[in-house]
């Protein structure tokens, strides 16, 4: 962690229901949509990365959903065990932890299911485990090429503010990310950045949440606020971490 980001943390904890808090949200929240590279919202838990993959799963799927993963190393299995254990059927595309996931295989795949039964492909960016990073514009082409209106989630713990990540531009409907990676922060926050489409699925999906639910987020967000206590400390780091990046330039950094 840089010093800047030590020293900024170094404060009084503030009123997360007053004005100064306020100013802060906003400022980090606009911040967040430069970094992910969307002009949709950015929703900030205090959460692990873990709990970010579960809000994912929980605000845009539904009980014995079918999904398309792919196998590129220890992350991308354990984002399929939450899978399964939320009731989910994960097709996992099999690899062998030295490659990122196979556009060509993720688009054989769909172009199979002509029923659309796979309601989303969800692919690990960059593999904390192995440094293998799998080319997400890439597979957004193959989606489409297949015709498929599958959602498209990934993963970007490991990725975000040190590899080229374009969240809109690539055509993501959610990703994942937290804050003890390339944002230079403690563990301890969660990130979901998401599309129309995904913030539409989230009104008509049936599994239950509480904690996670984006909408129940995004109301109070959207004034400067949140409907539980944030982390206020980390998003004094936050809001200096993103400073950081600003000033190098997300380009030279990635």
């Amino acid at each position: 962690m840089p010093e800047r980001v030590l020293r900024a943390m170094h404060k009084q904890v503030i009123d997360h229901r007053g004005p100064e808090f306020q100013r802060l949200s906003q400022d980090v929240l606009e911040g967040c949509k430069t970094v992910f590279k969307t002009s949709g919202p950015v929703i900030v838990y205090p959460s692990s990365g873990t709990g970010a993959w579960e809000a994912a799963i929980v605000n845009t799927l539904s009980p014995g959903d079918k999904v398309l993963m792919a196998e590129t190393g220890h992350f991308a299995t354990l984002w399929r065990q939450m899978a399964a254990r939320w009731g989910l059927e994960a097709d996992f595309i099999p690899g062998d932890w030295r490659r990122g996931a196979d556009p060509a295989a993720i688009e054989a795949k769909l172009a199979e299911d002509r029923s659309h039964a796979i309601k989303a492909v969800m692919v690990v960016h960059n593999e904390t485990s192995t440094g293998v990073t799998s080319r997400i514009s890439e597979i957004r082409k193959a989606i489409d090429k297949a015709g498929h209106p599958a959602l498209f989630l990934v993963d970007t713990i490991s990725s975000l503010g040190s590899v080229d990540y374009r969240h809109e531009e690539w055509g993501v409907d959610v990703t994942v990310s937290c804050s003890q990676k390339g944002l230079m922060l403690p563990p301890g926050l969660g990130f979901t950045a998401i599309s129309e489409k995904a913030l539409a699925a989230s009104k008509v999906n049936r599994f239950p949440r509480s904690y996670w639910d984006w909408e129940e987020m995004l109301k109070p967000n959207a004034v400067g606020f949140f409907p539980y206590t944030p982390a206020t400390t980390l998003f004094y780091g936050l809001h200096e971490a993103i400073a950081i990046l600003l000033e190098e330039g997300l380009d030279p950094v990635d």
